[in-house]
């Protein structure tokens, strides 16, 4: 038997610890490793909250800031009990939680000021623990983003740590524009400050752009063992250099990708999705469980300040209660650049959508939280047009009957290093609109089993996201058969964690 852990800032197989397409990831892929004989401990921040429903485990004492730091170690109920997984949640006072899905933080002034200190104490807590032998003879670690790297800073040039070594170190990478920079000097959260010990590295650590600071997710690609992105389309995409908006590739890391390429530890597997004992979501609901949202939001503190925008979206969901319209494009993300962009830059190309969707009596159901100013966008134009219906917060009832029961799944990513969404959306035979990048090009294909867009320039995109939509819902009006057998073919598709774990363990983990 193998003993894995993995190390995240989120893990959806416990209740409330997940933003977005890596808790997922962190909640299928241990279970798929069990499924196959082997042990896995999951890791992640309590975030002054997780811990409450824990039991304690061990005090994990260790230096930070020159000062003697406890963490404590919980052992935490997950959703589902399985055999041979054990979830994990470390505590300190100031591991806390932030503003987006109560995990990160958002600092306008300074990037990365309060999790660049919160995930460094979790990372020298897990490390503590694995040298405690909290979870055994561990065989692999595996990383998720920049939020777990400073277990390989940890590994190579902590004194204390030395036994991190003898283990093997994968790194996924499930949003590389996120990279976790900060001052190596003369920061509160900066790398000398926390571990003042430590002679620094500089060319080992440095970000390829801001000299003077350690860029966490380039300490991730070159000091691992193996490096995974999340689908093969992505891993070629990152391998090039940006050119915003028009492609979103390396993000001043190709450079370290490459080399990570020429030395055989880059790889592209793609995500998956479950297709056995999922959530059945039950057909007629949709409306209904808007409202109950709603309702349910009117009364969160939080949403104090919406609420005559959630007002007035109950009122509009009511008329379509009745009036029940012909056609429904729906959307479920994190409102953010990566995910909207599109529609950010340009308000009148969704007013084109809009406007055709009117045509034949539809609607744009889109729900989800993030960025103030998207939000913003979508509250007005929600306001201005009748047919369009902005959600604005987070229900896993609600998107089940949206994955189920609408016509049209639209995921205009700017880049999308796999993405989850347009998988759950084909699994209910909900054929999709996406942009055809990264992940999205892996999973849909034009024409057979949904629609895609793209375009040599950003105009031309833009031009061409607003055209197919238009022959998306034309093949839906005018050519009955195709619109089923695209349904159908959605339907089919596959995309196992089986299939992709058999390449984990010949490409990462290489047991």
């Amino acid at each position: 038997m193998n003993n894995f852990l993995f190390v995240a800032a989120e893990n959806d197989a416990i209740p409330d610890c997940k933003a977005g397409g890596m808790g997922d990831v962190v909640r299928d892929v241990p279970r798929e490793i069990a499924k196959r004989g082997d042990k896995v401990h999951v890791v992640v921040p309590s975030y002054s909250r997780i811990h409450r429903n824990g039991a304690f485990r061990t005090n994990l004492n260790f230096r930070l800031r020159g000062t003697d730091y406890s963490a404590e170690l919980y052992s935490v109920p997950p959703k589902k009990d399985v055999e041979n997984i054990i979830h994990y949640a470390i505590h300190h006072p100031e591991i806390t939680e932030g503003g987006i899905a109560h995990i990160y933080h958002d600092d306008p002034t300074e990037p990365f000021f309060n999790d660049f200190i919160k995930f460094i104490i979790f990372n020298t807590a897990v490390a503590e623990a694995v040298k405690m032998g909290a979870f055994g003879d561990l065989d692999i670690v595996h990383m998720h983003d920049w939020h777990s790297s400073a277990m390989l800073f940890l590994k190579t040039y902590h004194p204390e740590y030395h036994v991190l070594k003898k283990m093997r170190y994968v790194y996924s990478i499930h949003n590389l524009a996120i990279q976790g920079i900060r001052p190596f000097y003369d920061n509160y959260a900066s790398v000398h400050n926390w571990y003042p010990e430590i002679e620094l590295d500089h060319n080992a650590l440095k970000d390829p752009r801001y000299q003077d600071c350690i860029n966490l997710m380039a300490v991730g690609i070159r000091l691992a063992d193996s490096v995974h992105t999340v689908s093969k389309a992505y891993k070629e995409d990152v391998l090039l250099p940006s050119a915003r908006p028009e492609f979103v590739g390396g993000e001043s890391l190709e450079g370290d990708l490459r080399n990570a390429e020429n030395e055989g530890r880059l790889y592209g597997i793609l995500n998956a999705s479950n297709y056995s004992n999922v959530r059945q979501a039950e057909k007629g609901l949709l409306y209904r469980n808007t409202v109950k949202a709603l309702f349910r939001w009117l009364q969160d503190e939080s949403k104090k300040y919406k609420a005559d925008f959630l007002a007035h979206t109950g009122e509009k969901i009511m008329e379509f209660v009745t009036n029940r319209p012909k056609f429904i494009m729906s959307s479920v993300a994190r409102l953010t650049e990566q995910k909207f962009y599109f529609l950010m830059r340009s308000p009148e190309s969704l007013e084109r959508i809009l406007d055709r969707l009117k045509e034949v009596d539809g609607i744009f159901m889109l729900l989800g939280t993030g960025d103030p100013d998207y939000e913003q966008l979508f509250r007005d134009m929600s306001y201005k047009h009748k047919n369009f219906i902005f959600t604005n917060g987070q229900s896993e009832d609600l998107i089940d009957s949206m994955y189920l029961e609408t016509d049209l799944y639209f995921m205009p990513s700017l880049f999308e290093p796999c993405g989850i969404s347009q998988m759950l959306a084909m699994r209910n035979g909900n054929p999709c609109l996406v942009h055809h990048t990264g992940g999205l090009k892996d999973t849909v294909e034009h024409m057979k089993t949904g629609f895609a867009f793209d375009g040599k320039t950003f105009n031309a995109k833009l031009e061409d996201m607003v055209n197919k939509f238009d022959e998306a819902l034309h093949v839906w009006e005018h050519d009955k058969d195709t619109w089923k057998k695209i349904k159908a073919n959605a339907k089919k598709m596959r995309f196992t964690w089986e299939k992709s774990l058999d390449e984990y363990y010949s490409k990462l983990y290489l047991l």
